[in-house]
């Protein structure tokens, strides 16, 4: 117990965005992400996910770690399928965003999320690290409460409104990891994630490719870093966190990459410099790679819709 404490206690919490979402069209996404940790509440109506077309039903909760690509359908009809690339262009054909904070949770075909950041040590991107599929969270009308309640708030203009959901997404990330443990789901992977808190090498490279994320992060400077050799640090890094150093640093900065176009006015240039990338169209390339988009696309949705 701990450990799990201390992991809880290390996170860093940020909320992103909350919505409430009116489908106006049935559709499958067949290969939709995020690199934000998202969970979905169903308020009315039918979502289903992955290849086994898992159902959530009214009032129960979806989680899907940042960066786990999946197949999702919203609505009970036969839906309309589409690529990630092709939805985001296109997204308030299908999804509407309701502002009317006494329709919250009433409407039909609709549905509550929230997505936000967990990170260890401000540096680590927490549930995307355990490299756990989407699942379901059953019986947990506080947690659901806890989700509406945000949903509501980010809708309010009232005083502390931040601070009141800043507080509730922290209870939040609480809560999920609170119902894995109950629920004995991915405890494997929490307590190997505990490895993070008892090896300050490890800590080192975290915050060293954080500061330096439009750097050179090559694994022989990684080696300097945590004073090991540059045959080593790949394997050593892996053995710790479950995945090889270069794809730990891709997604870091395409991760800052996403934050960039949606919060500046950068260049795709710029931001592919800013994060390490000298080769636009590369970076360009790698980013449609990971996202499923182009990076004005997404950009492009985002100023349209903010959804």
């Amino acid at each position: 117990m701990e450990d799990y404490n201390k992991i809880i206690e290390s996170l860093g919490v940020r909320f992103i965005k909350a919505k409430n979402i009116k489908v106006l069209q049935h559709v499958n996404i067949r290969n939709s992400y995020d690199v934000e940790n998202t969970i979905v509440l169903s308020y009315k109506g039918s979502i289903d996910f992955g290849k086994e077309r898992e159902k959530v039903e009214e009032g129960e909760i979806l989680f899907i770690p940042g960066g786990k690509m999946l197949s999702i359908s919203y609505g009970h009809q036969q839906p309309v399928g589409l690529t990630n690339e092709e939805f985001m262009g296109n997204k308030e054909k299908y999804f509407g965003v309701n502002k009317d904070l006494g329709k919250v949770g009433t409407l039909p075909d609709s549905f509550g999320y929230i997505t936000f950041e967990a990170k260890v040590f401000d540096s680590v991107n927490f549930f995307a690290s355990l490299d756990i599929p989407p699942f379901v969270i059953r019986d947990s009308p506080h947690l659901a409460r806890v989700i509406h309640e945000v949903i509501s708030e980010e809708l309010q203009e009232l005083p502390g409104r931040g601070r009141i959901i800043k507080i509730k997404t922290e209870e939040i990330v609480v809560e999920v990891i609170r119902y894995i443990l109950a629920n004995r789901l991915f405890v494997e992977q929490l307590a190997t994630n505990s490895t993070y808190f008892k090896d300050p090498r490890l800590i080192d490279i975290f915050a060293y490719i954080k500061d330096q994320l439009g750097g050179d992060l090559s694994n022989k400077v990684l080696a300097g870093v945590a004073n090991v050799s540059e045959d080593y640090v790949g394997q050593y890094f892996k053995m710790l966190t479950g995945i090889n150093p270069q794809d730990y640093i891709e997604y870091q900065r395409m991760e800052a990459a996403v934050n960039l176009l949606r919060t500046t006015k950068k260049s795709i240039r710029e931001i592919g410099a800013e994060v390490g990338y000298k080769d636009t169209a590369y970076f360009c390339r790698r980013f449609k790679m990971m996202f499923g988009i182009p990076a004005g696309k997404m950009r492009r949705r985002e100023s349209l819709m903010n959804v």
